[in-house]
C-alpha cells in the first residue's frame, strides 16, 4: 500500500509518522476486503444457513475496518480521542469476526485465511492505539 508514502508528503505531519497507525490503515484496508471476500464465499457454500452468524461478523467487520482506515488516514487537524475509540472498537469486531470464522476454517479455507486478517488487523489496531499519549 502506499499509506506511508501519501501520508508522509501530507503538508500537517511535517515528517512525523506514527509507524504503528500507518501499519494498522494497511491491515484495516487488508482486512475489510478479506472479511467482504469471505462473506462473499460463504454465501455459496452448501452450509450457508450454518454460516449466517459468519457472514454478519464478516460484513460489520469490513465496514468497522473501512471506516477506521478511513478515519486513521486523515491527517488535517487531529482528534485522538475519536481515533482512539475508532481503533478500539476495530479491534473488537476483529475479535469477534475471527472467533467466529475460526469455528468454520477446519471447513472452510477462506475462513481460515479471514481469521489470520482479523488476528492481524486487531493486534495493529491495539499497537496503534497504544502509540497515542494517554491524556
Amino acid at each position: 500500500m502506499h499509506a506511508q508514502q501519501i501520508i508522509s508528503t501530507h503538508p500537517d505531519v511535517k515528517g512525523q509518522i506514527n509507524d504503528a497507525l500507518i501499519r494498522c490503515i494497511e491491515e484495516c484496508y487488508d482486512c475489510a476486503q478479506t472479511c467482504i471476500s469471505c462473506a462473499d464465499a460463504c454465501l455459496v457454500e452448501e452450509n450457508v444457513t450454518e454460516l449466517r452468524q459468519c457472514i454478519r461478523l464478516n460484513l460489520d467487520c469490513g465496514d468497522v475496518c473501512l471506516a477506521t482506515g478511513a478515519t486513521s488516514t486523515r491527517r488535517t487537524g487531529s482528534n485522538e480521542e475519536l481515533l482512539r475509540s475508532m481503533l478500539d472498537t476495530c479491534a473488537v469486531a476483529c475479535r469477534l469476526c475471527a472467533e467466529e470464522c475460526e469455528k468454520h476454517a477446519p471447513r472452510q479455507e477462506h475462513c481460515r485465511i479471514c481469521a489470520e486478517a482479523c488476528r492481524r488487523c486487531e493486534q495493529a489496531c491495539q499497537d496503534a492505539a497504544g502509540s497515542f499519549a494517554t491524556h
